[in-house]
């Protein structure tokens, strides 16, 4: 390899990761309409928005496949609750503005 190639990989491995992140961008997206969709729901049963069994089932799945992938565990339990904490505010935002419209 020479510096013309390393440059070549460096910029095409960059091109990549923006459009991986563009990708995870999208799928946040997916998962808080997903939570939107939760939200709804668990109005409509009268269910609190935490559901701390179900945060502890996902960061202990998530943790499990991390590890089978080998990439850092605690890492992605950290994304992860990143992206729970996340989607309970948008569902809080959802029970606000059910609560205000009762009024």
């Amino acid at each position: 390899m020479d510096r013309s190639d390393a440059l070549k990989i460096l910029e095409e491995s960059r091109d990549q990761i923006e459009r991986i992140d563009k990708a995870i961008i999208n799928l946040i997206k997916m998962r808080i309409k997903l939570a939107r969709d939760i939200a709804d729901v668990k109005i409509f049963l009268g269910l609190e928005i935490e559901d701390k069994k179900r945060e502890d089932y996902i960061l202990d799945k998530t943790g499990r496949i991390a590890e089978k992938e080998k990439i850092d565990k605690e890492s992605v339990k950290e994304i992860m609750k990143i992206l729970t904490n996340l989607n309970k505010k948008e569902q809080e935002e959802i029970f606000r503005r059910k609560n205000n419209g009762k009024h």
